[in-house]
């Protein structure tokens, strides 16, 4: 029988569920590097027809850009380690019978950070940059930093992707007893105005339909996340029907 972690022992587990991960993404981020040329091609198609050429403006500009592709790269290879170091670290606060589904954590989490990346990359990039790249075209000539679009373009990709964990979010910290779907759904209004706000922060454009694009995503996770947190904890399963 598993005897109960002291602080420090909580510590050290943690530390040593870190260095893990760190070592996993640092070894992925470095196997993957060789290919960031074209990789960085395929991160410029979102603005095909937007953006002709990057530029870079200092002598380690490339490299640098370079070691960020490989970082995106490798957080995407590494994601499932992370992933499993994150769920044995959080599993003795899980119920003994929920502890066995480590691999459809696993699978599940990575299924919606690849969903919610694909979307960034897929629909909400294009739109941004084009809409970005409409100011100004009759007085001035955009010539676009490398690093600076890089930068943004990854951000977003890791952004929309962490997003997209909201209902595994809700599922741990129903598990952890922290929230219930009773709570969730009678603080709608509230995740409503929040999932505006990081919509907003996350979008790079100020219009509102490009704040729609991710909001309106997030709005249909806030409710698959209440109807998990529910089927979590089957005795308040009704709560997620009432108002």
């Amino acid at each position: 029988m598993d005897h109960e972690l002291t602080f420090v022992e909580h510590l050290s587990e943690l530390r040593k569920r870190i260095i893990i991960s760190l070592v996993c993404l640092g070894t992925a981020s470095m196997l993957t590097l060789p290919f960031a040329g074209h990789v960085l091609k395929i991160l410029k198609l979102p603005a095909e027809g937007s953006i002709v050429k990057l530029a870079y403006f200092s002598p380690q500009e490339a490299f640098l850009i370079y070691l960020r592709i490989g970082f995106l790269c490798g957080v995407i290879l590494a994601f499932p380690v992370i992933l499993y170091q994150f769920w044995s670290f959080v599993s003795p606060a899980i119920e003994e019978r929920f502890k066995r589904y480590t691999s459809h954590f696993v699978l599940f989490c990575f299924t919606a950070f690849i969903c919610g990346s694909a979307f960034a990359y897929f629909v909400l990039l294009p739109k941004a940059i084009k809409f970005l790249l409409s100011f100004g075209l009759d007085d001035l000539e955009p010539v676009i930093s490398a690093s600076k679009y890089i930068s943004f373009v990854t951000s977003i990709i890791l952004a929309c992707g962490i997003v997209f964990q909201m209902p595994v979010l809700s599922f741990i910290l129903t598990k952890a007893g922290l929230v219930n779907a009773r709570m969730m759904r009678s603080k709608f209004k509230f995740a409503i105005v929040i999932i505006f706000i990081v919509a907003a922060v996350i979008t790079p454009t100020v219009d509102a339909f490009n704040m729609l694009l991710l909001a309106a995503p997030m709005l249909l996770l806030y409710e698959v996340s209440i109807w998990i947190s529910a089927a979590a904890n089957p005795e308040r399963r009704a709560c997620s029907s009432t108002g």
